[in-house]
């Protein structure tokens, strides 16, 4: 490997180490409350080292963003070729779950943490690059086969439906997981259940 080589390797290894820091930061305290001299000490930087990687707060903000919600969306495209839109519903549901049991801090970042408006992304309404996108998709798919009961043609409502479902039961049990009151069981176990019996709800 070559001098040039190896300080681009190195450099995007910094901004790997800085995102990090920064979601793991974000997720636990809030985004308004975390400054860039506190993600810069998580990881033994100066502030001016980070300033060197991102503009501002608000740039490392859109960047961790456009990172993590790229990386769900590239588990859900891997689902794109099942042909049956209800078990396509079925396994993006899946993902999605999957997704938050083995990245927490990331969930807890991308759909726990509020956030200050940014820029609308450009990969936005892109289905292979937007589980959002992706999910409305897969609804208008099955809408026009058939495959929903007539009550239920909204797409966006049925993707909020859907998204509600799976969001509710990662985050109550992120949420009050340790709690000895109450005796959970399997996240995903119960994610599976909870999918199939609103799918069996909907479906014609």
């Amino acid at each position: 490997m070559g001098s040039r080589e190896r300080r681009l390797r190195e450099k995007l290894g910094t901004r790997e180490r800085i995102l990090d820091a920064a979601r793991e930061l974000f997720a636990e305290r809030g985004v308004e409350a975390v400054t860039m001299r506190e993600i810069a000490r998580r990881i033994d930087y100066t502030a001016t080292a980070i300033y060197h990687h991102f503009a501002d707060k608000n740039a490392l903000l859109q960047e961790l963003c456009a990172v993590d919600f790229k990386s769900l969306a590239y588990e859900m495209i891997k689902i794109g070729h099942i042909d049956d839109p209800i078990e396509r519903l079925r396994r993006i549901g899946l993902a999605y779950v999957d997704f938050g049991i083995a990245h927490p801090a990331h969930y807890r970042f991308m759909f726990m943490t509020p956030k200050p408006e940014t820029p609308r992304p450009e990969h936005i309404g892109n289905p292979e690059e937007d589980s959002y996108a992706f999910l409305k998709m897969t609804i208008a798919d099955a809408i026009a086969r058939g495959r929903f009961r007539p009550e239920f043609k909204d797409i966006d409502q049925l993707a909020q439906m859907l998204w509600a479902t799976v969001h509710g039961i990662l985050s109550i049990q992120m949420v009050k997981g340790e709690a000895t009151w109450i005796e959970f069981r399997d996240t995903r176990k119960t994610a599976e259940l909870m999918i199939d019996a609103m799918l069996r709800g909907i479906t014609a």
